[in-house]
C-alpha cells in the first residue's frame, strides 16, 4: 500500500490550501466560504526524497443547510479508511468548536496516526494559541500557516518519518489520461462510480455537484490508466459564480492535458449546441474522442432507434465524425466497459506511428490516379509524405507549389489516410510543405 496523507477537518480551516501546497499545484479550488470542496481530491507530493499521495476532503459538518452534507461526510470517512497518516486541521483564530470535537472523536476510533495542524498561524501574535488543541489527546500539535508555508516543513518531517518505509509508490505521470467531459448532470460522476465499483464521487440530480477535476487510477481487466471526472462545462453566459468559473476552467485544462476525452451527452436531450462546443474544443486540442450517449435506458426505442440516432448524431458532428459512438446507461451499467475498451483503442490510435515507406507506397499511387486540380493554371505535384513526430497524428506532404493546393484536396488526403489506417476517434492534421 502506498503512503497516503488524508487532510480532514471542519469546513473552511484551510484544507484545500494545504493540499495545493503539499502537491505544489492549484488543483483544489480555494475560496473563503465553507463547502467548496465536496469529493475526495487526490494529488502527489514529495518531501526529502519521499513521495506520497495526498487526499483533500470536504469539510465535515452536521446539521447544516448544505444538501451535500451527508455525501461529504461519507467521502471524509472513506478518505480516513484509505489513508495511512491523517492531518487533522483546526483553526487557531476560532479555537475548539463542537465540530472539531466530533472529528477528533472519529479520528480516535480510526486508530490511525494523526497529526494536529493548527492552521492560520500567519503572524507572531498567534503563536501559542494552539495549546488548547492538545486536549484532543491525538498527539503533537503543529503551528501552521498553509497560506505562506510556515511550519509545513516541521510537520512534513514528522509525517514522512511515520510512513511505512516498505510501502511502494507507483509513478502515474506516464499513464494514459482519459477525461470524462460534458455538460452538467449528464452522468459523468455516475459513470466513474459504476466503472470503479465504489462511491468515488458524489452523485446527485443537481447540476454542478462536481467542482474539481478528480483523478482515479483504474487498474483492472488488463487496463491501467488515469480516469478524470470533471465539472460540467456550461455556456460562459450562464456561469455566474466564481466557484463555477474555476470548476469550468479546470475542466478545460483537463481536456488540454488528457490523451482521450469521453464526451457524454444526454440521450433524452440529444446533442445540444454546448455539447458541440465541447466537441470542437476537444478537436481543436487534437485529443482522442469517444462519444457516449448516456441515459439510453430512458429512451423509448425499437430495433431502428439506435441506428437512426447514430446517423443523426454523425450529421451533427460533421465534417469530423470518424468517432466511436456508444449508447450507455450508468444506472443499468449497459456497455460501460465497452466505453473504456474503446477509449483505450482510441488512445492506441493516437500514439500510432506509420512508417514513411508504408505511407508512400500506399498514398502516392492514389495521388497519381487522382491528382490535385489545377489552380490558376498551376499543377501541384506531390512527391513525398511522412508522419511528423508529434503527440497527435500529423502528416506532411511535400510538393512543388503548396500554396495552390485547395482545402478540399487536403480533406481528400485525410480521408485516404483514414481509409487505409485506423485513426478512428483521432483528429488528423495535414501539412503541405515545399519540397
Amino acid at each position: 500500500m502506498a503512503n497516503i496523507i488524508a487532510i480532514v477537518g471542519r469546513p473552511n480551516v484551510g484544507k484545500s490550501t494545504l493540499f495545493n501546497r503539499l502537491t505544489e499545484s492549484q488543483n483544489a479550488i480555494v475560496k473563503e466560504i465553507s463547502g467548496v470542496t465536496r469529493d475526495r481530491i487526490y494529488g502527489r507530493g514529495e518531501w526529502n526524497g519521499t513521495p506520497f499521495s495526498v487526499i483533500d476532503t470536504g469539510g465535515y459538518v452536521h446539521g447544516s443547510d448544505d444538501i451535500f452534507e451527508g455525501e461529504i461526510r461519507k467521502q471524509v470517512k472513506l478518505a480516513i479508511e484509505e489513508a495511512s497518516v491523517i492531518i487533522f486541521m483546526v483553526d487557531v483564530t476560532t479555537g475548539i468548536v463542537d465540530l472539531d470535537e466530533t472529528v477528533a472523536a472519529m479520528l480516535r476510533k480510526s486508530k490511525k496516526k494523526v497529526f494536529v495542524a493548527a492552521n492560520k498561524v500567519d503572524n507572531t501574535q498567534r503563536y501559542g494559541l494552539s495549546s488548547e488543541f492538545w486536549s484532543f489527546g491525538l498527539g503533537d500539535v503543529y503551528d501552521l500557516s498553509a497560506t505562506n508555508g510556515g511550519g509545513t516543513g516541521e510537520l512534513l518531517d514528522d509525517v514522512v518519518n511515520a510512513f511505512d518505509k516498505s510501502a511502494a509508490f507507483e509513478e502515474e505521470s506516464e499513464l494514459p489520461r482519459i477525461a470524462i467531459v460534458g455538460k452538467p448532470n449528464v452522468g459523468k460522476s455516475s459513470f466513474v462510480n459504476a466503472i470503479t465499483g465504489q462511491e468515488r464521487n458524489i452523485v446527485t440530480d443537481i447540476s454542478g455537484t462536481t467542482r474539481d477535476a478528480i483523478n482515479t487510477r483504474y487498474k483492472a481487466f488488463g487496463f491501467d490508466f488515469m480516469l478524470v471526472d470533471t465539472a460540467g462545462i456550461r455556456k460562459k453566459a450562464k456561469v455566474t459564480e466564481d466557484i463555477e468559473y474555476y470548476s469550468t476552467l479546470r475542466s478545460v485544462r483537463t481536456i488540454e492535458s488528457s490523451d482521450v476525452c469521453i464526451l457524454m451527452i444526454d440521450a433524452t436531450e440529444g446533442i445540444q449546441k454546448q455539447d458541440l462546443n465541447i466537441y470542437y474544443m476537444i478537436e481543436k486540442n487534437h485529443k482522442g474522442v469517444v462519444v457516449l450517449v448516456n441515459k439510453w435506458d430512458l429512451v423509448e426505442k425499437d430495433h431502428m432507434t439506435m441506428m437512426q440516432y447514430e446517423e443523426k448524431l454523425r450529421e451533427e458532428l460533421a465534417p469530423y465524425n470518424d468517432v466511436p459512438i456508444i449508447f450507455t446507461s450508468t444506472v443499468t451499467k449497459q456497455r460501460i466497459h465497452k466505453a473504456l475498451e474503446t477509449a483505450m483503442e482510441v488512445y492506441q490510435n493516437r500514439i500510432k506511428k506509420v512508417s514513411t515507406s508504408e505511407l508512400n507506397d500506399l498514398l502516392l499511387p492514389i495521388i497519381d490516379a487522382t491528382p490535385p486540380p489545377s489552380v490558376k493554371g498551376k499543377y501541384v505535384n506531390i512527391k513525398y509524405v511522412t508522419q511528423l513526430p508529434t503527440h497527435a497524428p500529423a502528416f506532411a506532404f511535400f510538393c512543388n507549389l503548396p500554396q495552390y493546393l485547395p482545402d478540399s484536396y487536403k480533406r481528400f488526403l485525410e480521408n485516404k489516410i483514414r481509409d487505409n489506417f485506423n485513426f478512428t476517434g483521432i483528429p488528423i492534421r495535414i501539412f503541405i510543405r515545399k519540397k
